[in-house]
């Protein structure tokens, strides 16, 4: 999967399933892959979005539930009748209910399942057929909120920081059997979610805000770089930096964002997606 011939980019002709592609960054990576070369299907649990991608994009809409064990089987069952295989899974459907402890436990439990088993359960049934061939790709939408973290919403925080220990662990356990991984850590994106996010969400990411077909960009090009981490914003590497090294320095820093934007009491965002 490293190898393609001159002119060739590394997905071209390659089968590819987009998941929470119906608008944002799902339907940009699903346009980019399309404009690259590949066949894709597109999901959604808007049926009608996941249909205007498809269109646009010559491939196939599946919509549905991504996250369900029922709903990744069926998804994948119909990606692999559609395309007679699966290359390129990209796990981009996600969730970001605000709060904190007070979230009720059902948000909790759909952050959990939306953004990391969903990522759990769509590895457990591509990895057979892929370890057997000696090749696949994960694309996991992690989000900067799974390096740093996302003030007002602690169940998107918290799963986004498990679904970038999942993508680690894929890739340091079969990397040397075929098996790519990339983590796309995106910050603010254009999209209707960041325009909802009310003065919090604008403050921390508006000002650099990028367009959902440049993250998408940016993801091919990590994928021909073989590049794990993606990172649309250079920025996040310097702040994952200091979070690292000197980690008091950037919980300050994150405490004074808190105190200036965010009023005592459970409050939240949602990241732009």
């Amino acid at each position: 999967m490293t190898g393609a011939p001159a002119g060739r980019r590394p997905v071209t002709g390659q089968r590819v399933v987009v998941t929470g592609a119906g608008n944002g960054i799902g339907a940009a990576l699903a346009e980019a892959f399309a404009a690259a070369g590949a066949r894709v299907v597109v999901n959604d649990l808007d049926a009608a979005a996941a249909a205007r991608t498809a269109a646009r994009t010559g491939g196939t809409a599946v919509p549905g539930d991504a996250a369900g064990r029922d709903g990744v089987a069926r998804l994948i069952e119909a990606a692999r009748a559609e395309l007679g295989g699966i290359d390129v899974y990209c796990a981009n459907a996600g969730v970001a209910p605000a709060g904190g402890p007070e979230a009720p436990e059902a948000l909790w439990s759909a952050a959990w399942e939306v953004n990391v088993m969903a990522h759990v359960r769509a590895a457990e049934l591509l990895l057979p057929e892929w370890l057997e061939r000696g090749a696949g790709r994960f694309v996991a939408t992690v989000s900067a909120a799974g390096l740093l973290t996302m003030l007002g919403s602690a169940p998107y925080s918290v799963s986004k920081h498990a679904a970038l220990s999942f993508a680690e662990w894929l890739s340091a356990t079969y990397r040397h059997r075929g098996i790519r991984v990339h983590a796309l850590c995106p910050q603010g994106v254009r999209t209707q979610l960041l325009a909802e996010s009310g003065e919090l969400g604008q403050a921390l990411m508006g000002a650099g805000a990028l367009e959902p077909a440049e993250v998408a960009a940016e993801t091919l090009r990590a994928i021909e770089q073989e590049r794990f981490l993606v990172l649309p914003h250079p920025e996040v590497a310097q702040f994952y930096a200091v979070r690292a090294t000197d980690p008091d320095r950037w919980l300050d820093g994150m405490n004074r964002l808190q105190r200036k934007f965010v009023t005592d009491g459970p409050s939240g965002t949602e990241e732009g997606r």
